[in-house]
């Protein structure tokens, strides 16, 4: 009896291992599919992320351009502030300065007066005193970058420098070249406070060379 019993138990266990084998296929089965998805599901998910990786260096270009472009900005605000600035301080005396011109003209041309022997010594030490206040005031002058315009004889005419208050005939200076210097002009900084007032010559016409040549 015991033997017939161990033979049918024996013969029973390869019907278990059958059901054990198909059970294991069909979880093995299942577990594929699930890795399968998975899968799926993580190429999606880097496919995602390459997109989404893309925009970003496409928004970190932009926002790098838009922080260049303002820093320059910012740096070109500077540099005019700067300028502005510095043309303030260098101009703030335009004004006054204008203003002294006339006063210096005038000293001049008292300084010019011609005195005669018989002058007492009062109008001599007057005279020293005019000197004497023209030197000052060109030191002044000097201080501030104030500089005269006078121009030479025969030096070509300059409209930004030089103001043509008539012309005149001229066989010595080529037209268009100054002749007279009426007043000085002056400048503050390489910048016009007044321009110099000039006599410009022009050529000489025929009937005016044929008369110089027949005095001559």
């Amino acid at each position: 009896m015991n033997k017939q019993k161990v033979t049918k138990d024996v013969a029973l266990k390869p019907e278990e291992n059958v059901e054990e084998s198909i059970t294991t296929d069909a979880v093995g089965k299942e577990a594929g599919q699930q890795n399968v998805g998975k899968k799926l599901e993580i190429e999606v998910d880097v496919e995602t992320l390459q997109v989404e990786l893309e925009q970003l260096k496409e928004d970190v270009e932009e926002h790098k351009e838009k922080y260049l472009r303002a820093m320059a900005e910012v740096e070109n605000t500077r540099r005019r502030a700067e300028n502005d600035v510095s043309s303030a301080r260098k101009f703030a005396v335009e004004s006054f300065a204008g203003e002294t011109l006339s006063v210096r003209d005038s000293l001049e041309l008292a300084a010019g007066i011609v005195i005669s022997a018989e002058d007492s010594d009062v109008i001599d030490k007057m005279k020293e005193g005019l000197d004497l206040t023209l030197k000052q005031l060109d030191n002044v002058f000097a201080k501030f970058g104030i500089e005269p315009i006078e121009p030479e004889l025969g030096e070509k005419l300059d409209p930004e420098r030089h103001q043509a208050m008539t012309v005149q005939e001229s066989s010595d200076v080529e037209p268009n070249h100054v002749v007279t210097v009426v007043q000085k002009g002056y400048s503050i900084h390489d910048r016009l406070l007044r321009p110099a007032m000039v006599v410009v010559a022009k050529a000489v016409s025929p009937q005016a060379a044929e008369t110089e040549a027949e005095n001559t």
